[in-house]
């Protein structure tokens, strides 16, 4: 099974340049897209990430606090909400049959419950790590990972659409994740098939830099789950796509990636 894959901007906001690369970059900001993808196929709509709040008012308060600057404020336009950024594909929630989700975070999690036929996919590993039982302090309140509002969903309405991913897993023929790790404990990468080959699309580094001149990325977890995981992604991946690149619209026109 062959599928296509279109990114979709949902905002984006400036960051210090030392959550981009490790331990330079100082005195800097790095622009950052924050964007979902549709990937269809075999009748099928995938949808990895669904956005970040509708009302951003809480996400930006803490971002403010947070760099002190407006500059972080997460920026959004009307057509890239993400019911709108699906119209403008001639789908709506309803039509997806799929989610996605890296990370848990609100700017990915903050929509799941707009698509109320979908199979949500996260990581079993996330999900207890990241969310349910985490085992150090998070420096990202709860309600920043995963809004009271979406939780309610999963946890009640739409448990039964909740899937758990394992470390490795396959959501549909030609469609596969694995636990990627470095940036959260909820972080995959996941593998489309397509007529270019296979396209990894992950949150495990930020920026192109990050990967191809092995630039560490600022905000993660692990220097050594960088090293093994931008290994594996490299033998494994013909086209990388990171979640937050802007140049993901110059290399892929239209944000068309296949």
């Amino acid at each position: 099974m062959e599928y296509t894959i279109r990114a979709l901007k949902m905002g984006q906001a400036d960051v210090p340049g030392p959550e981009v690369y490790w331990m330079e970059a100082w005195n800097t900001w790095e622009t950052l897209f924050f964007m979902a993808f549709l990937v269809q196929g075999g009748g099928k709509n995938i949808l990895i990430n669904t956005g970040p709040p509708q009302d951003l008012t809480d996400m930006n308060s803490r971002w403010l606090a947070a760099f002190g600057d407006e500059r972080a404020m997460m920026q959004r336009r009307e057509e890239e909400r993400p019911q709108n950024a699906l119209k403008a594909q001639g789908l709506s929630p309803d039509d997806i049959d799929y989610v996605i989700v890296t990370p848990l975070q609100a700017y990915a999690t903050a929509n799941i419950d707009l698509f109320r036929n979908a199979q949500v996919c996260i990581s079993r590993r996330g999900w207890i790590e990241d969310f349910q039982a985490p085992t150090y302090r998070q420096h990202v309140p709860r309600e920043l990972r995963i809004p009271a509002r979406v939780n309610d969903y999963l946890q009640n309405e739409g448990w039964e659409k909740l899937r758990l991913l394992a470390d490795e897993d396959e959501v549909v023929p030609g469609i596969t994740t694995f636990w990627a790790g470095v940036h959260h404990r909820s972080s995959l990468a996941v593998k489309v098939c397509t007529s270019r080959g296979v396209v990894i699309i992950t949150d495990s580094f930020f920026k192109y830099r990050n990967i191809e001149e092995h630039v560490y990325l600022g905000v993660q977890e692990s220097l050594l789950e960088a090293a093994s995981t931008w290994e594996r992604l490299r033998k494994e991946g013909d086209i990388l796509v990171p979640i937050y690149d802007p140049l993901v619209f110059e290399r892929f026109p239209g944000g068309v990636i296949a």
